[in-house]
């Protein structure tokens, strides 16, 4: 299996990015990756990698989208730009399975639509991002940023779509909660209320009702829907409040000798667990759900080890049919439901 990765995205492309990429190839012996990008920037960080050259190549491309581009013009004249030919190479080789890039997620997502295409009968993709839980499980939140407004369909094809990658994760049965400001039915506005009750009866999902921003991560449920606004200010406060609340750790251990002592003697590795779990960038990228072929936007900001694991995550996502899944979870939805809109 081959993934594709945009080489130029991202805040420390390209050397995190190639660095990220050849870390993958040595966890998995049977992956091969394509590279996307300016090869006189990419060959120099190769070079002083060991690495099986067999299983990497590198596909030169004369350009790069920034943030700065609008994301819609950008994708359509670009064309030789390292996401661009990333996404083409993800469309039109059956080897290639997956793509990975840390840039523009405007552009990454416009991109996917336009050159690699939607899944038949969903309405809307979503960005569906993975956060520990307090139990030591996953959950996933769908959306986080790509739909601001939304529909009650889109909620249902958000439900099915994160119902169908946490079964790719290994979850036999994943619980369903819809993200609104009160655990009661009759709780939200009427966008929530109506998506309530669609999902109540959608065949293939396990709703167990509404849940509030402080279940998400509870380990109550696989699955958190939302709406791209809601989702993507949950997701940034998760984040915000994992680095808070370590730093207040991290000053509060170097406030006095005694607590400097405690920590060394005998908190240090609960702490160190604690980091593990709460760092984010362990857990890879956010998948692109609803595109015929699995897209993972990792973030602006990753270093090699967040690189590799959305590489890795990619692969899985892949090889467990996640979209083929989707597929078929359709074909069991009331057409009032998985018509397009």
């Amino acid at each position: 299996m081959k993934i594709v990765v945009d080489a130029m995205g991202g805040d420390h492309a390209p050397d995190e990015i190639v660095k990220g990429a050849v870390c993958a190839l040595s966890e998995d012996k049977e992956l091969k990756i394509v590279l996307t990008g300016d090869e006189a920037k990419i060959s120099p960080v190769l070079a002083g990698l060991s690495y099986d050259k067999s299983r990497l190549e590198v596909v030169h491309c004369t350009e790069v989208i920034t943030n700065d581009d609008a994301p819609t013009l950008a994708i359509r004249q670009k064309k030789d730009s390292s996401l661009v030919v990333a996404l083409k190479l993800l469309k039109e080789d059956e080897e290639v399975q997956g793509f990975v890039s840390a840039g523009s997620t405007g552009a990454v997502l416009t991109g996917a639509l336009l050159r690699v295409g939607r899944i038949r009968g969903i309405s809307r993709p979503a960005v569906c991002p993975v956060l520990p839980t307090a139990k030591g499980g996953k959950v996933l939140i769908i959306d986080a940023g790509a739909n601001a407004e939304c529909k009650s369909v889109n909620l249902c094809h958000f439900a099915l779509m994160g119902t169908a990658y946490a079964k790719a994760m290994g979850v036999e049965n994943p619980r369903v909660g819809l993200v609104t400001n009160g655990t009661e039915d009759h709780k939200g506005d009427p966008l929530h209320q109506e998506a309530h009750e669609l999902l109540k009866t959608l065949p293939g999902i396990n709703f167990v009702g509404n849940v509030e921003g402080r279940d998400i991560m509870s380990g109550n449920i696989e699955v958190a829907v939302c709406d791209g606004f809601s989702g993507n200010i949950a997701l940034k406060t998760t984040e915000g409040t994992a680095l808070a609340v370590m730093q207040i750790i991290k000053d509060n251990i170097k406030a006095s000798f005694w607590a400097k002592v405690g920590y060394a003697l005998f908190m240090k590795k609960a702490f160190k667990n604690i980091k593990r779990v709460m760092d984010y960038s362990k857990y890879g990228g956010a998948v692109l759900m609803g595109i015929e072929k699995v897209v993972v936007k990792s973030h602006g900001s990753s270093k090699s080890e967040s690189i590799c694991a959305s590489i890795l995550q990619a692969k899985d996502a892949a090889k467990s049919g996640l979209t083929q899944t989707i597929k078929t979870m359709l074909e069991n939805v009331d057409l009032e439901v998985g018509g397009e809109v």
